[in-house]
């Protein structure tokens, strides 16, 4: 009896030391993801035009901020955004470029090739429109794709123009 009784202490502690743990407080769902191109016009036109991103009002840090902020090494970042949707909670996509230090191109021939972020998925609504896109910008597809996640799914595998691994996935519209 004197068992059980421990045990139910016990259980009801932990249970109610699970439900007193600090959870993380973020005052948004959202994660901007940011983005270092080597030519920021060809990579901003890749993302609106043939991505189909909208561009939104963008942001310059100048390279004391920059540098305080510990992001660059006395180099100011002139940030384009372009995001998914129309809402406030859209994911946005902020990319720059650093001419004077252009940085190093990652191994990007798999997407385990190099740590650290190494794809975007982008969810469309008609893959058909996606595809007319990337045709027309003469973008390559990588391996068997577009291919078939079941029903009418598909997903579209390529590069941007500085070899991030991009993703589509979406119904195909006839």
């Amino acid at each position: 009896m004197q068992t059980r009784f421990s045990f139910l202490i016990t259980s009801i502690l932990l249970v109610a030391n699970s439900f007193s743990a600090e959870s993380p407080k973020f005052s948004s769902g959202i994660v901007d993801i940011g983005m270092v191109a080597k030519d920021l016009e060809k990579t901003a036109k890749f993302y609106s035009e043939v991505i189909g991103l909208k561009e939104v009002k963008g942001f310059e840090a100048s390279a004391e901020k920059a540098t305080a902020f510990g992001l660059t090494d006395n180099q100011p970042a002139k940030v384009r955004v372009f995001v998914l949707g129309e809402t406030p909670t859209s994911t946005r996509l902020k990319i720059m470029a650093f001419p004077k230090r252009p940085g190093r191109e990652p191994n990007q021939k798999f997407i385990h090739s190099t740590l650290g972020i190494s794809y975007l998925t982008l969810r469309v609504v008609d893959m058909t429109a996606a595809l007319a896109r990337l045709k027309k910008a003469k973008v390559k597809l990588l391996g068997q794709t577009p291919a078939s996640l079941g029903g009418n799914n598909r997903i579209t595998v390529f590069h941007d123009p500085d070899g991030n691994f991009v993703e589509l996935i979406g119904p195909v519209n006839e």
